[in-house]
C-alpha cells in the first residue's frame, strides 16, 4: 500500500511499535541489497525507515581498507589500537540507531555481519530492554555465481578497493570471507523472531513473525532478487483524441511514427548498455508492460512486428489483484520469443472524473473550491468522481511487487501519471512529490537497480507532434492543457519540480 494520508501522535504506523532489524550473514551475501530494497518499500508505505550500514560508517569515519591497521579484519588477538577503532565504529552505529528512534523513526535496518551469536544477542537485548522489537534477518548464500557477481559488481567498487586491479581485489575479498567463515555462527536461536533468506529470494524461512507490519516485511522479502536487469520508461504515443479519458482512442499517425522510433531507440540503447556490461541483447528477453488502453499497448506493437506485419496477442490469463478481484492480462510474443508484451489493467492512467477534457482555466472557473484544494495538495486531492494520486498509488501496488519480482529486462510504456508513481518508488521520492514529476513524451528513462540504490539516465529521442501541447513554450514540454489532470504537474510550495534530465541523476554508494 502507499503511504497513508493520516498521521499519529507518535509518528508510528500500524500499531507496530519500533522495530530493529539485525542483518546477519557472511560478506557478499546480498545483505546490503536486501536492506536498501526493504528500506525503499517501507518508506513507500509511509513508515519512517533508515538503513544504518556498519561498512559505510566505517569507511566514512576511518576511510578505505588501505587506511586501516593490518589486523582490522583478521581473527584472533588484535592490537589495542585496532580494538579501539572497532569499538568506535560499533558504538557510532549504535548511536545512529538510537538517534533515529529518538527522532521519531519506526524501523532501523542495521546492515552488518553480526556473525557471532554472542554479539547479536547482546545487541538485541540492549534494544529489547527499551521496548524495541528485534527481528534477525539472515541472508544465506551457497550459490557461487551470486557471490562472485556480488563481489565484482558491488564490493570491489567500494572505497576499500579504489585503484586496485579487479582480479586482485576479488582475491583479497575472498580472503576476507574465508576469515569470517571461521567464526560465523548461523542463526539457530529462537529467542528473537527471525527471517532467513536463501540465495537472495530462492527460499525463505520465518519464525515467530507477528503483526501487520512484520508480515508485510516478510511478504516483500518473498518477492525480491538481485539479478541484473535494465528498466526503461517511456510514455505512450500521441492518440487521435488526446484530451479525453473516456474515448480510449487509437494512436494518431504521429503516434505510430513515435512507436516505430521508440522501438528503434530502445533496441539500440539497450544493446549498447548491455554490451558495456558484458551482456548480449540477443541472449536476453525484453518484457514490455503496458496498460490496456489502446494508445499504450499499440505503442508496443512495433516490438512484436516481423518484417511485414504486427503480431497480435496470443494468450490471455486471468489473475487476481491484491484485493482478490479478477484481472485479465493479455500476453503477446514477438517473432523470436525474445520480446514479450503484457497488458496490465492496473496501469491505466489516473481517472480525472468530471475534470476530463478541461483546461486548468476551465477547472478553476467551474470548480473554484476544488481547484483551491488541488493546488494545496495535488497528491491527496481527488476531483469529483476521479482518482487522486494516492488512489493511483494504492492501485499500482501489485505492479510494484511485480516490478520487484521481474528478472528480465523491462520496458514500461505508460501514461505519465503511472510513470510518476513507479519512478518515485524506484528513486525513493516522498509520495507528496509524485505530482511534481514531469515526464515528457519523447524521453526514454533508463533505470538500473543496484545494491546501493538505482543508477538512472534520461535520453531524448523524439521531437515530433505530441511532445508538447499546441502553442506552448519549450519549458512546458510534456504538458497538455486539455488533459492537465493526467499530464499537468502542478508546482506547490516546498516541493521540488523534477524533469527528465534531473531524473538522470543516480543514487549511488557513498
Amino acid at each position: 500500500m502507499a503511504a497513508p494520508l493520516y498521521t499519529t501522535a507518535s509518528g508510528l504506523l500500524f500499531h507496530a511499535g519500533k522495530i530493529l532489524i539485525l542483518t546477519v550473514g557472511l560478506p557478499a551475501r546480498g545483505k546490503t541489497h536486501i536492506s536498501r530494497a526493504l528500506e525503499r518499500y517501507l518508506r513507500w508505505m509511509g513508515v519512517k525507515t533508515q538503513v544504518v550500514s556498519l561498512g559505510d560508517y566505517r569507511r566514512k569515519t576511518l576511510g578505505g581498507a588501505q587506511k586501516l591497521p593490518p589486523d582490522y579484519f583478521t581473527l584472533g588477538e588484535k592490537s589495542p589500537e585496532t580494538m579501539a577503532l572497532r569499538k568506535m565504529v560499533s558504538d557510532g552505529c549504535e548511536q545512529l540507531i538510537w538517534d533515529f528512534f529518538e527522532a521519531g523513526g519506526q524501523v532501523v535496518i542495521y546492515d552488518a555481519n553480526n556473525g557471532t551469536r554472542a554479539n547479536r544477542q547482546a545487541l538485541a537485548e540492549k534494544f529489547d530492554k527499551e521496548g524495541i522489537h528485534v527481528i534477525v534477518l539472515e541472508s544465506v548464500c551457497d550459490n557461487k555465481e551470486i557471490i562472485e557477481t556480488n563481489i565484482r559488481n558491488v564490493k570491489i567498487s567500494s572505497p576499500d578497493y579504489r585503484g586496485w586491479d579487479p582480479d586482485k581485489a576479488v582475491e583479497d575479498y575472498y580472503g576476507r570471507i574465508r576469515l569470517r567463515e571461521q567464526a560465523y555462527e548461523t542463526v539457530e536461536e529462537t529467542t528473537w523472531p527471525f527471517i532467513r533468506i536463501i540465495n537472495v529470494g530462492e527460499k525463505i524461512m520465518v519464525n515467530n513473525i507477528r503483526g501487520y507490519l512484520q508480515s508485510r516485511i516478510v511478504f516483500f522479502l518473498m518477492n525480491i532478487h538481485n539479478r541484473f536487469r535494465m528498466i526503461y520508461f517511456a510514455r505512450s504515443g500521441q492518440s487521435l483524441i488526446e484530451h479525453s479519458y473516456k474515448a480510449d482512442s487509437d494512436l494518431s499517425p504521429a503516434g505510430w511514427e513515435y512507436a516505430e522510433r521508440l522501438k528503434e531507440f530502445v533496441t539500440e540503447r539497450r544493446a549498447k548498455s548491455l554490451e558495456q556490461r558484458g551482456f548480449s541483447a540477443s541472449d536476453r528477453r525484453l518484457v514490455i508492460w503496458t496498460s490496456t488502453r489502446r494508445r499504450a499497448h499499440h505503442t508496443a506493437w512495433p516490438f512484436l512486428s516481423s518484417a511485414q506485419a504486427p503480431s497480435i496477442p496470443t494468450s490471455i490469463s486471468v489473475a487476481t489483484d491484491a484485493g482478490g478481484a479478477p484481472t485479465t492480462t493479455k500476453v503477446a510474443y514477438g517473432p523470436s520469443k525474445n520480446v514479450k508484451v503484457i497488458e496490465k489493467p492496473q496501469m491505466s492512467e489516473i481517472n480525472p472524473g468530471v475534470w476530463d477534457g478541461l483546461t486548468p482555466d476551465q477547472a478553476r472557473k467551474f470548480y473554484p473550491e476544488e481547484w483551491a484544494r488541488f493546488v494545496k495538495d495535488p497528491y491527496a486531492f481527488r476531483a469529483p468522481r476521479a482518482e487522486s494520486y494516492h488512489d493511483l498509488s494504492v492501485r499500482l501496488e501489485p505492479v510494484l511487487i511485480e516490478l520487484e519480482r521481474e528478472k528480465e529486462d523491462l520496458l514500461i510504456i505508460g501514461h505519465s501519471s503511472v510513470i510518476r508513481c513507479l519512478l518515485s518508488y524506484l528513486i525513493g521520492l516522498p509520495a507528496s512529490e509524485i505530482p511534481a514529476i514531469e515526464i515528457a513524451r519523447g524521453d526514454l528513462l533508463e533505470v538500473v537497480p543496484t545494491s546501493y540504490g538505482v543508477h538512472s539516465q534520461a535520453f531524448h529521442f523524439w521531437d515530433g507532434p505530441g511532445r508538447r501541447g499546441e502553442g506552448q513554450e519549450s519549458d512546458d514540454v510534456g504538458k497538455d492543457e486539455t488533459n492537465f489532470y493526467e499530464n499537468y504537474a502542478e508546482d506547490t510550495k516546498g516541493k521540488k519540480r523534477l524533469n527528465a534530465v534531473e531524473l538522470g541523476l543516480s543514487t549511488s554508494q557513498t
